[in-house]
């Protein structure tokens, strides 16, 4: 179990005639709740950033909101998307302007995928401690909430929304299917439309991606990119269940779905017949309608 109180590693021991150099000082952000397997990752992530002289404090990632110590050099997200994006929400706050590393340890890890962090703890740090920032990363924003990967309205955004936590902190993504398998008797199906670019589309659900994976290996836009100021939407004219099948079918064969109307923008407005739930990164962030914008400022990470 974590400590709620932050934890600071010992000083690694200096052998005769060294010279004194500053520690980097790095913060990480771990699931309190994480079960034996990944809080034996957790120690030997921690034991890497030791034995690379660096300290580190370890911060409980809870729901509320979190806060970058003072004197912190890096900030590191153990854990899935939803994690992820509250720190990475935390760092924007920080007007220090801190870069930031994700390790993977979660049910899905799409940025971790797309900046192609290592899962061994050795070569992680390496690159967390000595690389300089390789992405500067553009968020997409619902008013104050990040969106670092992707968001939905439709279908996805009402099977997150049907989504019981707890079953997915024990069996991971199949809880998805469980949800899933709850709504598929009445399949809810709602007339949205969505304003870019000076141009209204009218669908029944909509995607639009900041990073180029989504729930997994599966890419709706695979041009797009974290760096890159830009928002890729995909909207579904009809979201019937075959319609649907097509679209994850086509996904699966990494195929572009023939019906589907593509752009991209900066900015959009979405809205609905019904204030329908909005997903981002894998939690349900607001309900529509909704204004999506392409922030100004960068995140840096390493």
């Amino acid at each position: 179990m974590i400590d709620s109180a932050s934890t600071a590693i010992a000083p690694r021991a200096r052998g005769a005639g060294e010279p004194r150099t500053p520690r980097p000082i790095v913060q990480l952000f771990v699931n309190p709740r994480a079960g034996s397997w990944r809080r034996r990752r957790i120690a030997r992530l921690t034991a890497a950033f030791e034995a690379a002289g660096a300290r580190a404090i370890l911060t409980p990632s809870l729901r509320g909101r979190l806060d970058i110590a003072p004197g912190v050099d890096h900030v590191c997200a153990v854990g899935g998307d939803g994690t992820v994006r509250h720190v990475a929400a935390a760092v924007a706050r920080d007007p220090r302007g801190l870069p930031m590393s994700v390790y993977p340890l979660g049910t899905v890890n799409l940025l971790a995928r797309e900046c192609g962090y290592s899962s061994d703890p050795t070569a992680f740090v390496s690159r967390a401690l000595i690389a300089p920032p390789r992405r500067h990363h553009y968020t997409g924003l619902i008013g104050d909430t990040l969106i670092l990967n992707c968001a939905s309205v439709g279908l996805d955004s009402m099977v997150v929304d049907r989504l019981s936590p707890r079953l997915k902190r024990l069996i991971g993504r199949a809880a998805y299917g469980v949800a899933l398998c709850q709504i598929l008797g009445r399949w809810p199906r709602h007339r949205l439309s969505v304003v870019a670019n000076g141009e209204i589309t009218a669908c029944e659900a909509v995607y639009v991606a900041k990073g180029r994976y989504f729930a997994g290996d599966w890419s709706f836009a695979s041009d797009a990119a974290v760096d890159e100021p830009l928002l890729h939407v995909v909207a579904l004219p009809r979201a019937t269940r075959v319609a649907m099948l097509r679209f994850a079918w086509a996904l699966l064969r990494r195929r572009d779905p023939g019906d589907a109307i593509r752009f991209t923008c900066t900015a959009l407005s979405i809205r609905g017949d019904a204030p329908c739930p909005v997903e981002a990164d894998g939690d349900v962030v607001a309900h529509l309608p909704v204004d999506i914008i392409v922030a100004d400022a960068t995140l840096a990470f390493a």
